[in-house]
This record gives structure tokens, C-alpha cells and sequence, in this order.
């Protein structure tokens, strides 16, 4: 590739970057959609993916590129974030959680931190000996709460 073609690509790719740091996730889309088929940079893919999620709704597309993204470079905590955004955006907070401690586990960022206290700690449960997903637990846990109590 020439110098050009590759400045273009690095081109797109920031004001990509700069819109996903502004919330504007569809120009993000767009300007990512040009410089990845100028350049395919794998460490780009794992922004793509969470733009087409995001956007279109197209999560296993977002997840296989999340995957080859973190496949690439696996100690890039970047990666992990967008991966877990992808989880969100489907609506599955558990994989997300996941994604995002692994993601910490390689350093973190404070876009991580950020996303993690966004999501919240869960209490503790009522009787700590049983597991969280114990019936009793949650049945006492709902009552508790509606009372106030927890």
C-alpha cells in the first residue's frame, strides 16, 4: 500500500475515533466503513463491530470482528471494551461484565472504569451461604427491597 492510500485510511480512522468519543456512533459507522476498505487493519474491527451493532443490529458480524480484533492483538484492553459493548447492545450485561473485567485484567482504561460504573455492583445476597440464584434468595430479595429493607 502507498503512503497515500495508508494516510487516507489513518484519516478516516480518527475522525471515526473522534466521533465515537463525541456519541455519534453512525457517522462513526461511516467513516469507519471507508477506511477499512481502504485498510484492513484488524485493530480496527473491534470499533466496526460495535458500530454495526449499535446501528444495525448485526451483533454475530460485530462479535466475529470483536473476536479477530482481540485475536490480533489479545492484551489491547480496547478491544474488550468494544467487545463488551457489543454484549450490551444485544442485551446480554453478563458476557458484557465479562468482556469488560478481561479487558481491565490488560490494563484498562478509564473508558472501562467508566462503563463498569455505569453498569453497577450488585448486592450481596440476602443469605450468603445459598448461591445468587437460589430461589429463596430471590424471593427475599424482591420482598426486602419492595419493603425498603435492602
Amino acid at each position: 500500500m502507498d503512503p497515500e492510500t495508508g494516510a487516507a485510511a489513518q484519516k478516516e480512522f480518527n475522525r471515526a475515533q473522534h466521533e465515537l468519543d463525541q456519541g455519534n456512533v453512525l457517522a462513526a459507522l461511516a467513516c469507519l466503513e471507508r477506511a477499512l476498505s481502504i485498510w484492513d487493519d484488524p485493530l480496527w474491527r473491534s470499533r466496526f463491530g460495535y458500530c454495526l451493532a449499535k446501528q444495525r443490529g448485526q451483533v454475530t458480524r460485530a462479535l466475529e470482528l470483536c473476536s479477530s480484533a482481540i485475536e490480533y492483538d489479545p492484551e489491547n484492553p480496547l478491544h474488550y471494551l468494544y467487545l463488551g459493548k457489543v454484549y450490551l447492545a444485544a442485551g446480554n450485561t453478563f458476557e458484557a461484565l465479562q468482556a469488560f473485567r478481561q479487558g481491565m485484567t490488560f490494563g484498562g482504561s478509564p473508558e472501562l472504569e467508566r462503563v463498569l460504573n455505569d453498569i453497577g455492583v450488585r448486592k450481596s445476597p440476602v443469605i450468603s451461604v445459598l448461591s445468587r440464584d437460589n430461589l429463596l434468595n430471590k424471593v427475599l430479595g424482591i420482598i426486602l427491597g419492595r419493603f425498603g429493607l435492602r
